[in-house]
């Protein structure tokens, strides 16, 4: 492959430029906490061979005629020293033009991301081969690779590098017009801050307890989530709020249906719940609700429908020969009107991890959080490494009853819940 290069940004990511405001940019954030303290400098060539091996990582955000585009870039990105307010919005320049950025304090290493470039699979992907080379360099090890563990002496492929939304496109579409979804308000957090979180609870506590509803752990979460965000709503002054759709978004990872290797953006979501309209609902009720209603959309058949529709709107004739001026202030519109309208929080499972033992013993913990929410107030992302799951929330408002009866209502199911945050 050429050093220098540039691709068409996917179909997901091509809304991502449009919506960014000065305020708000849809990031993400994975981290690794190691055994022993980071060494900077092997961090850094460790970061510099994974970009040779992931050059996607190594792009710029550039306007073109009719749409953004990543344009590969020579410059050198190097970790940066972590801060107690994570995903600040990235200020995209000629001096600092990645979409992405490594951070470390002591044994922590983090990614975090701007979603134009890839998704919580890819961002994984990157951050646990460069890990590996971090681990190769410093310890000698010889680490195996596996499905999210790439090695840095092997070269991109074309299937890495494939905008896969436009592959599995078809004819059959599905509208994107929902009922609008009822959204948690709250005293804003100060500007710039986001607050964090985290509740770290054993995996195998968790999954018992699914199991004995008979549904996933993310249904599950997800299901708790909206009984929360219901003890909420009840209280809401409006009658008609009291009534609106709770709906929780789920993204889903396309590459466990079609078999990619893609870095890039590839999942679809769902947004499913309940209709308070209908009455106050039990969380036995809301989990037969969640269940089946993720067996009705979490289908093939639907997501690719969903797909489809992103893609034949990107290819219509009307849209294409549209000046990227115009095109990018009808699509923020486009945004602002739907986005998160249609959902009441967001619930991001990367589901459990499991590395190789030669890697295994040099990491202690893992965990993730979504970035700052555009009009939901507080949203959700998990991850289970070593027999604990990671149960994050990202807000940004000062109230957390939300947060406190989701991990109230874990502790009165017998679950222990360890929690932390960045709150000041």
């Amino acid at each position: 492959m050429e050093n220098k290069f540039w691709v068409k940004l996917d179909n997901a990511g091509k809304i991502y430029p449009a919506a960014r405001s000065r305020r708000w940019m849809q990031m993400f954030r994975i981290s690794v906490t190691l055994n022993e303290d980071i060494d900077t400098e092997l961090l850094a060539l460790a970061q510099k061979r994974t970009l040779k091996r992931l050059p996607t990582f190594s792009c710029s955000l550039k306007k073109g005629l009719f749409w953004y585009y990543l344009d590969h870039s020579e410059k050198t990105s190097s970790p940066e020293e972590d801060v107690k307010n994570p995903m600040v919005r990235m200020k995209l320049s000629k001096d600092n033009p990645f979409l992405f950025r490594i951070r470390y304090y002591n044994k922590h290493v983090a990614i975090e991301v701007f979603h134009v470039l890839t998704d919580g699979k890819g961002a994984l992907i990157f951050l646990m081969t460069m890990i590996r080379e971090y681990l190769q360099l410093r310890y000698g090890e010889n680490i195996p690779t596996n499905s999210f563990i790439l090695s840095c002496d092997d070269t991109p492929t074309k299937d890495e590098l494939a905008d896969k939304f436009l592959e599995i496109a078809r004819k059959a579409t599905l509208s994107r017009k929902e009922k609008p979804a009822y959204h948690v308000k709250g005293t804003p957090v100060e500007k710039h801050w986001l607050s964090i979180i985290n509740g770290t609870i054993p995996t195998d506590k968790l999954a018992a307890k699914a199991k004995e509803y008979g549904v996933s752990i993310s249904i599950f979460i997800a299901s708790l989530m909206i009984l929360s965000i219901q003890e909420i709503q009840q209280k809401d002054h409006s009658p008609r709020k009291r009534k609106t759709t709770i709906k929780i978004s789920i993204p889903v990872d396309l590459r466990n249906i079609y078999k990619t290797n893609t870095i890039r953006n590839f999942s679809s979501y769902v947004n499913i719940g309940i209709n308070s309209a209908l009455g106050r609902f039990s969380f036995e009720e809301i989990l037969v609700q969640m269940k089946h209603a993720a067996g009705m959309e979490i289908t093939e058949k639907n997501l690719n429908a969903k797909v489809s529709q992103n893609v034949s709107t990107e290819r219509s004739i009307f849209i294409r020969p549209i000046p990227l001026v115009i095109k990018t202030k009808i699509m923020k519109m486009i945004f602002n009107m739907q986005g998160t309208r249609y959902n009441s929080s967001t619930l991001s499972n990367l589901g459990v991890i499991k590395l190789p033992e030669e890697m295994e013993k040099y990491i202690t913990h893992i965990d993730c959080q979504g970035g700052a929410p555009n009009r939901n107030s507080s949203i959700c992302a998990c991850i289970s490494y070593l027999g604990e799951t990671t149960i994050s929330f990202s807000s940004v408002i000062k109230e957390t009853e939300f947060e406190r009866f989701f991990f109230t209502s874990l502790i009165k199911m017998g679950i222990p819940v360890k929690i932390e945050s960045n709150r000041r």
